[in-house]
């Protein structure tokens, strides 16, 4: 087999063992390529590799893989769109290389030690999903979706860095076997599992289904000098296969937390996406999942206390989200009257006008005493 010369995200040895399986890694070797850099692709979190004179190319070979490995990095790479090809290296070795088919746009100079810090366990996660589909998918089916794979590995990192909060953890529970049943924009995965009981015991075999999700965001906006609120209303399919006679839903702001987001820069990113607000300061209502024993998703709630006072009801949303968004600026009365009437019926928004009517005294009197 020819040598592989590995110049990006590959030379992280937890991702390379992953995308290789468990056979035994060869060590790899130091190597280069002249008259090429690797820069960050902009706007982007991970490397490409262009030609330019007089620089070189830093990278490692890995000298003999074997069909297996060869194949896996095949299916890894095209995961991607990104095709073989050969080249000749500083010391004279030919290896196969994996580019894209279009020029990328580039960045700075790409580092991979920043790479590690930023997106290595969340690359090497996904991996684990993406390579967990070979030999069952084509991988341009899973290339469509690597964008949520990704955002799930975040969402996991982020659940396992958790504080053990009770005497029991995932020490206590034995997963059997966990299959994927459908995946798309979400996944659903049946478990089979037992889990210590508390008086002492392990329970029998118990079977789950359970709703694969990405952790979300959500934004009540709030002008405390005006005493008003923006909420926005959009279709929801949920309230219509589940018969109710108005799937039109009024709520906070709210999307995922994508891959090498934060929580709070994804509530400012949404802010602007759903109703073009700049300017927001964010108080944490709290972090919870709204529906445990069904889905993996968890919150976060957050007021954003802004000024209103030039906004103005209209339509909003990304349209190759397929967002088509109301936004509605009420009065705090306004708010708390369509609330306590029935017609603002899900958990987020009932959670922050609840919030909301507790803190609102101290947020009126912090913005009179700063302004």
């Amino acid at each position: 087999m020819t040598a592989l010369f590995l110049y990006g995200s590959l030379r992280h040895d937890p991702l390379l063992e992953v995308v290789l399986g468990n056979e035994t890694l060869p060590e790899n070797q130091p190597a280069s390529l002249q008259d090429h850099c690797v820069y960050w692709a902009k706007d982007a979190g991970y490397p490409c590799l262009l030609p330019a004179a007089g620089l070189t190319a830093q990278g490692v070979v890995l000298p003999n893989p074997t069909e297996q490995m060869q194949a896996r990095m095949d299916f890894y790479e095209a995961c991607f769109d990104y095709e073989v090809h050969r080249v000749t290296l500083t010391d004279g070795q030919e290896a196969l290389i994996y580019l894209p088919p279009q020029v990328i746009e580039a960045g700075p100079q790409w580092s991979l030690a920043d790479w590690q810090t930023v997106w290595g366990p969340i690359s090497v996660e996904a991996a684990r999903e993406v390579m967990a589909a070979f030999g069952r998918e084509v991988p341009k089916e899973v290339g469509k979706r690597f964008g949520v794979i990704r955002a799930r590995a975040a969402s996991k990192l982020r659940g396992q860095s958790a504080p053990l909060t009770n005497r029991f953890s995932t020490t206590d529970v034995t997963i059997i076997a966990q299959n994927r049943a459908y995946d798309h924009f979400f996944a659903l995965d049946d478990v089979r599992l037992t889990h210590r009981r508390f008086d002492g015991d392990v329970s029998p075999e118990i079977e789950r289904a359970i709703f694969v999700m990405v952790d979300s965001v959500t934004v009540l906006p709030y002008d405390p000098v005006l005493d008003r609120v923006l909420l926005i209303e959009q279709f929801r399919v949920g309230p219509l296969i589940r018969g109710d006679t108005s799937p039109w839903s009024v709520e906070p702001i709210a999307g995922r937390v994508d891959a090498g987001e934060t929580p709070e820069m994804a509530a400012h990113r949404e802010s602007l996406e759903e109703a073009g607000l700049t300017a927001l300061e964010l108080e944490l209502i709290g972090e919870y999942y709204p529906s445990p024993g069904a889905i993996t998703e968890y919150l976060y709630s957050y007021i954003g206390i802004t000024d209103l006072s030039k906004v103005t009801a209209g339509l909003g949303g990304v349209a190759a989200e397929g967002e088509d968004i109301q936004r509605h600026i009420l009065s705090f009365d306004a708010f708390m009257e369509r609330v306590t009437s029935g017609a603002g019926a899900n958990g987020p928004l009932l959670l922050s006008a609840y919030w909301l009517a507790q803190n609102r005294d101290r947020l009126r009197a912090q913005a009179v005493g700063g302004a």
